[in-house]
């Protein structure tokens, strides 16, 4: 039986490269596990600038003789999944040993890239909720001819949605907090690289992949 250190250490985002080192996709810590279990895939650790690469075995042995040293050297941009017989160091980046296909362009318009565009923050009162306290407003209401686009579609507790109805922000004499409009990099990318534990991601990551789809 694994015994998390934290919550839920298969929440926790693994970003995966092609063969070319390319970054195509993230994934869960599990989907992670599995491919390097398999060996469809190996780790890529950076330290001090370079990187190295491990197999499941390898990564398992890293891991354990790291956390014999756990006790006097604490690192908070680690993260372990703990088993009766093993430790094991949560990856960062893993590479794809025979996958060489490029990340296709472009954002997906929906909720979840909405809801990390606007930082789970109600675009009105300013407040920040749950993904599930929280639903999406028409800023021109559709009944006006309101589109659904990133320029039209924001962020919007349960209480001002109501509170708005069918109305335009200003007939509502509501403010907006910021004007909605397409974000320039993925969104959802743009929150993990703002966690130090994902630092590691920046090298494989240039302007030409942020656009990678997270799942």
């Amino acid at each position: 039986m694994i015994h998390p250190t934290t919550a839920n250490p298969f929440s926790h985002s693994v970003l995966v490269l092609n063969r070319f080192y390319m970054a195509v996709h993230v994934v869960n810590v599990r989907r992670a596990l599995t491919l390097l279990f398999r060996d469809l895939a190996e780790v890529i650790h950076i330290e001090s600038g370079r990187y190295a690469n491990y197999d499941f075995v390898t990564w398992r042995e890293l891991s354990e003789l790291k956390a014999s040293f756990e006790a006097q050297e604490e690192d908070e941009q680690i993260d372990w999944i703990r088993s009766v017989n093993f430790s094991l160091q949560i990856p960062r980046v893993i590479r794809l040993l025979d996958y060489d296909k490029v990340p296709k362009q472009g954002l997906r318009f929906n909720r979840r890239n909405i809801f990390a565009r606007d930082e789970n923050c109600c675009q009105y009162c300013g407040q920040h909720f749950s993904t599930s306290e929280l639903s999406l407003d028409h800023v021109v209401p559709r009944s006006r001819g309101g589109e659904m686009s990133w320029e039209n579609i924001v962020c919007c507790c349960v209480a001002c949605n109501v509170r708005k109805g069918g109305r335009t922000p200003k007939e509502a004499h509501m403010k907006l907090i910021r004007p909605p409009a397409r974000p320039k990099h993925n969104p959802l990318l743009t929150l993990k690289l703002g966690n130090p534990k994902y630092e590691s991601w920046k090298t494989f990551l240039s302007n030409a992949y942020w656009s990678v789809d997270l799942k």
